[in-house]
């Protein structure tokens, strides 16, 4: 059955501009949105397969809309002229793949598309409508469906009528009421002011349409009668802007439309001009547009070989061993400690064969020569997620080793801010061949459940496949982005240092935890009774109704900020009127102490593990933009340290071995030490050169005054200051820390960049570096891409400059943490060191340690820290232990 496909081109490669970090070829051109524009035609192409294509674009500014409303669109920023130099480069690339693309003055593409699908529509052809623009909803029909982008460009969200009524509760005709009643700030369509979606469905569900919603307007009771009634004028002419016009004359003919794929030579031409260097290594230019698989590697999926190995074909997969390329191990649950592991797919890329192997089998006496290989440090494997893998089966006392190549790892440092890393997302982004998402198969929350074996089967060795399709690109990409050393020398070693961590764990006291949390629960007990006391009466502390009640109507204390259920009670506000009433300060320690109750007494708890009598949490490598790890299950990075309940906590976990200690080794003031390295400043450099305390050196450089002048407020000042530099804090930040004006705030910023010049230039220098290459790096070449630093929006801009300041400071401290760490488990092994490491917290490591051996921790914990990364500036580490981490802080 013919079938067309027809893309809104103004549409999606705006988002793709907007989607994709910046790329440019060597003629300095910007690419970025063509790139993104054509692995979606390439995904298009494979899993519509089309007879009949167009791209439709918007002709100009000027349209028939604009003759009824002038400001018809008059709210939109001018295209960006990276963006603008990017149509021409697309329309060439169209011609080359042999799709027909279509313009036509006074109209725009959703007019074209419109007529378009109209015709088709009556012809019976099936039709599928390309946009990142809901108003083409309102073509879906029987024939017709809308495929709307999401996450940028890498998904779509597919709607016909039944789906679109599934969301909306509309039919298709209704999307022009919807646009009527709330407008399209985007095109400058006003609607009814106060009117948002919401709304508008509630008011359409309830009369069906734009007039009916006016005719009945004067029922509609308050405020929102009257919006109607006064703006009945705008919604009809609203709803005549955003209806499409399905009858523009002299669109291309049927015939014209027709797609037999693009010419190799041609198509080739255009992609090495623009030096898509992955797609050209990707596609078959000898095989028209049947022929986009890479040369040398994988059949297409629909001739994928899968064999699922039992006993018998168990010696066919061992002998086959030394050919496999690549592996995937499937371990289902977010906690890899408890995950459940399904089997493991192996890929073999001379023969195109998947082989799986199901758990039972895997851990059968006749499967040790798979089981031994897996183990073999020697032999060398590529798979995706070592992490996980690791620890989901070292529980299951399955070592692994020998892996040379993660492709989450290498997805993660090719774009630590890009969402979509998951195997599915990646290969769409490389243009290879497609990999179902894990929500397809297994299903999401209450609905998840393996699938049956064969299904299983063929998507694990899928994504075996797919790591080894991935790995020569992204071996290439990090070469080119400079993070080759950064991925072999730190965060692929590190990937097994955090296993070990984890496995080892640490003991965490039950008994312990359960007698402090009886304390903290009688602490709350007389604290309550101290809030009702204060009161005058008993309520509810939890409910911000009724702790609204007590405080603004019953003390009359100042309201500072309203919500729309009546007077805030949040943190913030409550730190406003602590000075007003003692109360104030109760319940914010009520609040404190009852999160540790909750959070942390009763969450670690659950977290200890009943065989061990430790806590095992797991790190999170691929989380964090600036390179930081993050702690999950349990989270043992955010206990609150500030409040000396809280570093209680920590007396609760304790060496796991009679007699050992808890040793702790802390980074001092590190970030601020990258900051005097990275901006040379000379004042900074003297601080940490001359081991002054740099807050109260700060302090005197500001106020101009000597060492013995400086007082505890002006340090505390100096302290805000310094740690608002490195996290790129504003006026009205520092403002809010240090209780202050604005103003006062902002000449204190000033005041600190006219001292610490060095400083200032290095944050004017860093953000000019990124609007020119389009990222920022840490000093191990670690990258940050930052699309919005030229946004002409100044909130996302600001954002953006913020983020380059601070990256690369924030990023090298992580980084070098992380290399301590790799380097510290080297040094253990090295001395035949019976001492555990057993947390990265922050700028701390953890360690237990045996009595031997303490006076040799002493001295080669700082060494190696100290000693990670030569800097400008000494680095500092301060250690200390006892008998539990409480201690030894």
């Amino acid at each position: 059955m013919e079938k067309l496909v027809v893309v809104d081109g103004n549409s999606i490669i705006y988002r793709a501009f907007f989607a994709l970090p910046p790329l440019t070829n060597s003629a300095g051109l910007h690419t970025n949105a063509v790139y993104g524009f054509t692995t979606m035609l390439l995904r298009l192409i494979e899993e519509e397969k089309p007879t009949h294509m167009l791209v439709a674009f918007d002709a100009g500014k000027a349209t028939f809309r604009h003759e009824g409303y002038a400001e018809y669109k008059g709210g939109r920023e001018k295209t960006p002229p990276e963006l603008s130099e990017q149509f021409p480069l697309l329309k060439d690339l169209l011609r080359a793949f042999g799709i027909p693309q279509y313009e036509k003055s006074g109209y725009e593409a959703d007019d074209i598309i419109g007529t378009l699908t109209r015709i088709a529509d009556e012809k019976g052809m099936r039709v599928t409508v390309v946009s990142g623009d809901k108003d083409m909803l309102q073509l879906a029909s029987e024939h017709v469906t809308v495929a709307l982008t999401r996450k940028g460009i890498s998904e779509v969200e597919r709607y016909d009528p039944a789906h679109l009524h599934e969301v909306y509760g509309l039919k298709p005709h209704q999307i022009i009421d919807l646009k009527g009643l709330m407008g399209d700030a985007s095109d400058n369509i006003p609607g009814i002011p106060g009117v948002g979606e919401k709304t508008a469905l509630k008011l359409l569900h309830e009369y069906g349409s734009v007039e009916e919603v006016l005719s009945q307007a004067d029922g509609i009771k308050g405020k929102m009668g009257e919006k109607i009634r006064e703006h009945a004028e705008d919604a009809r002419m609203s709803k005549k802007l955003a209806t499409i016009f399905r009858e523009v004359p002299e669109v291309p003919e049927w015939d014209g439309l027709a797609y037999g794929g693009y010419d190799g030579p041609s198509l080739q031409a255009a992609l090495r001009k623009l030096e898509f260097k992955s797609l050209l290594e990707k596609m078959d230019f000898s095989g028209g547009a049947d022929g986009d698989g890479e040369e040398g590697a994988a059949p297409a999926q629909e001739s994928f070989d899968v064999a699922v190995v039992d006993d018998a074909k168990l010696g066919e997969l061992i002998e086959a061993l030394p050919a496999v390329d690549a592996m995937h191990i499937e371990a289902v649950g977010e906690n890899p400690h408890h995950a459940d592991v399904l089997g493991v797919a192996l890929y073999v890329p001379e023969s195109g064969r998947g082989y799986y192997v199901p758990y039972d089998v895997l851990a059968s006496e006749a499967a040790a020569p798979l089981r031994d290989w897996l183990a073999d440090a020697e032999t060398p494997k590529r798979m995706y997620d070592l992490h996980k893998a690791e620890v989901a089966l070292a529980w299951r006392g399955l070592p692994l080793r020998g892996v040379r190549f993660d492709v989450l790892l290498a997805a993660y440092l090719l774009d630590p801010t890009e969402s979509a890393l998951a195997l599915d997302g990646l290969v769409r982004k490389y243009g290879l061949p497609q990999v179902a998402s894990d929500e397809d198969v297994f299903g999401k929350g209450a609905k998840f459940a393996v699938p049956e074996l064969a299904r299983l089967a063929d998507h694990l060795c899928r994504k075996a496949q797919a790591v080894s399709l991935l790995t020569p690109l992204m071996e290439r990409d990090l070469e080119e982005g400079g993070m080759h050393r950064l991925y072999y020398d730190l965060e692929h070693p590190l990937a097994s240092v955090l296993s070990t961590m984890e496995l080892t764990g640490i003991r965490t006291d039950g008994d312990d935890l359960r007698t402090y949390g009886e304390q903290l629960a009688a602490r709350l007990t007389d604290i309550m009774q101290s809030i009702y006391e204060h009161a005058g009466m008993e309520f509810n502390i939890n409910s911000p109704k009724q702790l609204g009640e007590v405080l603004f109507d019953k003390l009359g204390l100042p309201v500072w900020k309203k919500t729309k259920t009546g007077p805030s009670t949040d943190a913030e506000v409550l730190e406003k009127l602590a000075p007003y009433h003692e109360i104030v300060k109760e319940i914010l320690l009520y609040r404190q102490l009852a999160k540790l109750q909750s959070t942390y007494v009763e969450g670690l708890l659950k977290e200890i593990n009943p065989k061990t009598g430790k806590v095992h949490t797991y790190y999170r490598q691929t989380i964090a933009a600036t390179g930081r790890l993050s702690s999950q299950f349990p989270n043992l990075q955010n206990i609150p340290i500030r409040l000396e309940e809280g570093r209680k906590i920590r007396q609760v976990f304790k060496p796991s071995e009679p007699g050992w200690y808890i040793f702790t080794a802390d980074y001092s003031q590190i970030e601020l030490r990258v900051l005097a390295h990275i901006s040379g400043d000379e004042r900074l450099r003297e601080a940490f050169l001359n081991d002054m305390d740099i807050h109260t050196k700060t302090a005197m450089d500001v106020f101009g005054v000597s060492a013995n002048q400086v007082d505890a407020n002006m340090r505390r000042q100096a302290k805000a200051v310094n740690f608002g530099i490195v996290y790129g804090i504003s006026d009205y930040g520092l403002s809010q820390n240090l209780d202050i004006t604005r103003k006062e705030a902002a000449n204190f910023i000033e005041q600190y960049f006219s001292v610490f010049q060095g400083v200032r230039k290095y944050m004017d220098d860093i953000v000019q570096t990124a609007r020119k290459d389009g990222f920022v790096t840490t000093l191990l070449q670690r990258r940050r891409y930052l699309p919005e630093i030229s946004a002409s929006n100044f909130n996302l801009r600001s954002f953006a400059e913020r983020t380059a300041m601070n990256t690369p400071i924030q990023g090298t401290a992580a980084d070098i943490i992380k290399l301590a760490m790799v380097q510290m488990a080297e040094r253990l092994k090295a001395e035949g060191l019976q001492s555990r490491m057993l947390l990265q917290v922050h700028d701390e490591l953890v360690f237990e340690v045996p009595p031997d051996e303490l006076e040799t921790m002493k001295r080669i914990v700082p060494e190696v820290m100290e000693g990670a990364i030569q800097l400008d500036v000494p680095l500092k580490v301060e250690a200390d232990y006892g008998t539990n981490w409480y201690e030894a802080k």
